[in-house]
């Protein structure tokens, strides 16, 4: 059982690190074939880089605290159980969450942030990333009911990207992930 677990985990960790490389290389894509984006001026635009980082901690921290409040509601108590039993199975260290949420953060933001958000606006490009994780699910009305939820906050972080900058969207995305990472493994 904990051979599997080992496994499990290090295929985690492999599939977050290609994250990291395979998402920026198809956004760099689209940016070659589109005159719509351009990937450069998308991460070097917008507020100082203290501003974006400011105000992606805070989105960051304050939409992981409504995610875990959201999950702890006792008719959510089964999805609860579900995803945190699935990342406790993992046994996944901190550097390890770490690392997993900002191979998460960055390679994730900049593909859609960056790429897809120019090309299909900040509504759509929200819908289709909540929906490639899982949380729109027509068979189960709970975990849909937080998919409308991350949905919102996902426009809320694309939105910061065109008025703040894509590194706000970054660091926020990043800290979501620790926190409910981090929220799981001790639960």
């Amino acid at each position: 059982m904990e051979e599997e677990e080992d496994k499990q985990r290090s295929l985690i960790l492999l599939l977050a690190g290609a994250t990291i490389i395979v998402m920026p290389l198809i956004a760099m894509l689209v940016d070659w074939f589109s005159d719509s984006v351009d990937m450069s001026e998308r991460l070097l635009r917008g507020a100082p880089l203290y501003a974006q980082v400011g105000l992606g901690l805070v989105m960051g921290v304050g939409f992981g605290a409504l995610a875990q409040f959201i999950v702890e509601r006792k008719f959510m108590q089964a999805v609860n159980l579900k995803y945190t039993n699935m990342i406790a199975d993992l046994r996944l260290n901190t550097p390890e969450i770490i690392f997993i949420s900002l191979c998460a953060g960055v390679g994730e933001e900049v593909l859609f942030r960056g790429a897809i958000q120019p090309l299909l606006g900040i509504v759509i490009t929200a819908v289709i990333f909540v929906a490639i994780h899982g949380y729109l699910n027509p068979r189960d009305w709970r975990i849909s009911l937080y998919g409308v939820f991350m949905t919102g906050v996902i426009c809320v972080i694309g939105y910061a990207t065109e008025t703040v900058g894509i590194w706000s969207a970054i660091v926020a995305h990043t800290v979501i992930d620790i926190y409910l990472l981090k929220r799981m493994k001790f639960s």
